[in-house]
């Protein structure tokens, strides 16, 4: 298959001062053309990841705005673990929809990006006209914090677990080992493992065999490699060490997601699909394509038809 994408067409970056950092944002298409989108990326990703979906979009008459966010590439790194939290992550991109003098944007989100966006759809409905998510559906928030629920049911080697129970250790390892454990996370097509004691994303990063197949080229995962090289891991963990911050913060908020939503899944995801989305997200659509879990690379055409067509959809009922 012809490569949807070449690594030197990805647009330049601009630094732009929001919400108290400077992040690192890549655009693409007509400014103020009334139809902004902004994606957000994963971890342990970069804006790089939606490489093949700016074109597409942009082409769609989009205005395609891509930040790096806190922590992430060129972005300040804040040294306070709360500095990452839902309420710092969400500021960030309604101040960027502030900077553009948008009132509202299309807000379309992976794995961590994801559950950002549904955050910000929660804490800033009027900035949020639609949802697009892809891998991690909408999180219920429970009757105990993220963490324990979490520590309960999976143990204390669950790497989201591990993150907050033992900061540092993941952090120094990934540093050590940073192209080995890149290289061995985008992977896809990976064969079934029996699940071990110990810290799996640990020995993931130790490991000097990958499984399966690559998810990207050489020179587009050298993209990830540099920049995470430059910046350690530590910033983009205190993501997630967030978490039970993050659940105290939401405790007031009306916790319904009343944007139109298409929700994308990876059939081979490890990620587990929602069984009660529809309670929490009632206008939404589900999309679920052949893949793992780095969904808009290793199936970007796909992605891209299932982003646009939903899209079209939707104007066609708000014309």
């Amino acid at each position: 298959m012809t490569a949807l994408f070449e690594s030197t067409d990805f647009p330049e970056s601009t630094l732009i001062a929001v919400n108290g950092v400077e992040l690192e944002v890549f655009e693409a298409g007509r400014r103020n053309a009334g139809k902004p989108i902004v994606l957000c990326h994963g971890w342990p990703e970069h804006a790089f990841s939606w490489r093949h979906q700016v074109p597409a979009l942009a082409a769609a008459g989009h205005h395609v705005i891509v930040p790096n966010q806190r922590g992430y590439g060129n972005s300040s790194r804040p040294a306070a673990v709360t500095d990452y939290d839902i309420e710092n992550l969400s500021g960030d991109l309604v101040a960027l929809l502030d900077h553009y003098e948008y009132d509202d944007a299309t807000f379309v989100g992976h794995d961590w990006g994801a559950a950002v966006v549904w955050g910000l759809a929660l804490l800033h409905p009027d900035r949020v006209n639609r949802v697009i998510n892809l891998s991690v559906p909408y999180l219920e928030r429970g009757e105990k914090p993220w963490i324990e629920s979490m520590a309960e049911a999976l143990g204390g080697d669950f790497y989201f677990v591990h993150f907050n129970r033992q900061p540092g250790v993941a952090d120094a390892v990934f540093d050590e080992n940073t192209f080995q454990f890149l290289r061995n996370m985008f992977r896809k097509n990976e064969p079934p493992r029996e699940p071990r004691p110990g810290m799996a994303l640990i020995d993931l990063a130790r490991a000097e065999t990958p499984l399966g197949d690559p998810v990207m080229s050489d020179s587009d995962l050298a993209v990830f490699v540099s920049a995470f090289a430059s910046t350690g891991f530590t910033a983009s963990l205190n993501w997630y060490r967030n978490l039970d911050r993050n659940w105290r913060l939401l405790a007031d908020v009306d916790p319904i997601v009343r944007q139109p939503t298409l929700m994308i899944y990876g059939d081979r995801d490890v990620v587990q699909k929602s069984e009660r989305l529809t309670e929490f997200v009632p206008d939404v659509e589900v999309v679920s394509l052949d893949c793992g879990h780095w969904i808009q690379q290793e199936k970007p055409a796909e992605t891209n038809q299932a982003i646009l067509k939903w899209l079209d959809q939707r104007d066609a009922r708000a014309a």
